[in-house]
Order: structure tokens, then C-alpha cells, then sequence
């Protein structure tokens, strides 16, 4: 899971970033509005957490341009300011959820967790693959109903191919999901993460098949 950090705070944004980096997800950071913009156009995020006082254009500026390209990308305002007016502006503008600073990193991370769920809604937050069950909300694994150690990676990649099983995955599709910006991980890397993924899934018959020049493919399970 890819999350977007706009915040102008370095000291704030560092610590906000080493919280859900450890979590397990994959994080970037831009500093200002125009950042901020030019990153959501470009690439694809799980979760953006905004602040609203963002320097050369406001939070609230980025979050209705964000709503006007009929994004439903979930968003999470950080804020100095906590009167009622605020909350209200920038839920108006189309924010899930509002967080006044200063705030517990505990806290923060419950609310990604909460709008984790709710950008589930309508889909399986339990998804199955023969022997293999997988909670999105908690991020675990399970085989034959026994838990998985999976690193970060590991976890990431499998949510890619259970959200496209049966289908091609390309090797870039993987960076594009695993990886922030400026990370530099080669194909061999993938191929690493992809190996060690595979030997744990396969006792249940899972198997993650390789496309030679294409990318890989998570089986499609057959019950019969």
C-alpha cells in the first residue's frame, strides 16, 4: 500500500513517515501544494494524508482539485488549525477524516487504519485463493488457516497479484507498487522478493507463475 505525505514540517513529516514505513507501507513525501498536485496526477496512491497550510498552495486548494478530477482517493488532514470552522471547511472540500496538530503517532496510525477499511467499502476485506486467505485491514496471511511471516514486501506483492489473480503482472507494475520515489530496485531485487514469496506459498498450492519477458501471474484457482 502506497501512501502520499504532503507536509511542510520536515521534523513532523519524518516522524509521520518512520511510523508507516515501519507499519509496512510504502511512503512519499512532497513539501508544498504544487508537489503535492503534480504527484496525485501522476501516480497512483492508497492514501493521501494533507496538511492544510501547505506553502505556494493550500491543502484545501490540492484536495478540491484532487475531488475535481473525480478522485476517491481517501485523504487524512493534518492541521494546526482545530476550530469547528476548519473541521468543516475541509471536510466540505472532501476530506474522510481531520487530525489537529499536535497529535500521538498512535493515533494517526489508527485513522489509516480506519480509512484503509473504508476505502474498502463494498469490496472483501477477506480475500481467498485456495488455501490462501489474506486480511487487508490487518495486512496478514494465512495458509491452511496458519499465519505467514511475510516481510513488508512480501506482504505488498501479495496484494498486487490477489488484486490481479489470474492476470499478468509486469515487473514495473511491481516497483510502481512496492517502491518510493528515488528507491532504486533492479529486476533481479523483484525477482528475490518474488522467489522468497513464492516458496511460502507453494506448500498450499499456491503458485505465482513466472511469464519469461512478461512479468508473473498468481494462478487462478480452480475449486474442482
Amino acid at each position: 500500500m502506497r501512501i502520499l505525505v504532503a507536509e511542510d514540517d520536515a521534523i513532523l513529516a519524518d516522524g509521520v513517515i518512520r511510523a508507516l514505513r515501519q507499519s509496512g507501507f510504502a511512503v512519499d513525501w512532497v513539501h508544498n501544494g504544487p508537489e503535492a498536485d503534480t504527484a496525485l496526477e501522476a501516480n497512483q496512491f492508497d492514501l493521501l494524508i494533507l496538511d492544510i497550510g501547505l506553502p505556494r498552495k493550500s491543502g484545501l486548494e490540492v484536495l478540491k482539485r484532487l475531488r475535481g478530477r473525480d478522485s476517491h482517493l481517501p485523504v487524512l488532514i493534518l492541521t494546526a488549525l482545530d476550530g469547528v470552522n476548519d473541521r468543516v471547511r475541509g471536510l466540505d472540500a472532501g476530506a474522510d477524516d481531520y487530525l489537529a496538530k499536535p497529535f500521538e503517532l498512535a493515533e494517526l496510525e489508527a485513522r489509516v487504519r480506519a480509512l484503509t477499511r473504508r476505502g474498502m467499502a463494498g469490496s472483501p476485506t477477506l480475500l481467498k485463493h485456495g488455501a490462501l486467505s489474506y486480511d487487508q485491514v490487518g495486512r496478514v496471511a494465512r495458509l491452511n488457516g496458519e499465519a505467514l511471516e511475510l516481510s513488508a514486501r512480501e506482504v505488498s506483492l501479495l496484494e498486487v497479484f490477489l488484486a490481479r489473480a489470474g492476470r499478468l503482472v509486469s515487473k514495473d507494475q511491481l516497483v510502481s507498487h512496492l517502491c518510493e520515489w528515488g528507491e532504486e530496485v533492479s529486476a533481479n531485487a523483484i525477482e528475490v522478493y518474488v522467489h522468497r514469496l513464492r516458496k511460502k506459498l507453494e506448500p498450499g498450492g499456491v503458485r505465482i507463475v513466472t511469464v519469461r519477458g512478461l512479468g508473473y501471474s498468481l494462478e487462478k484457482h480452480d475449486p474442482r
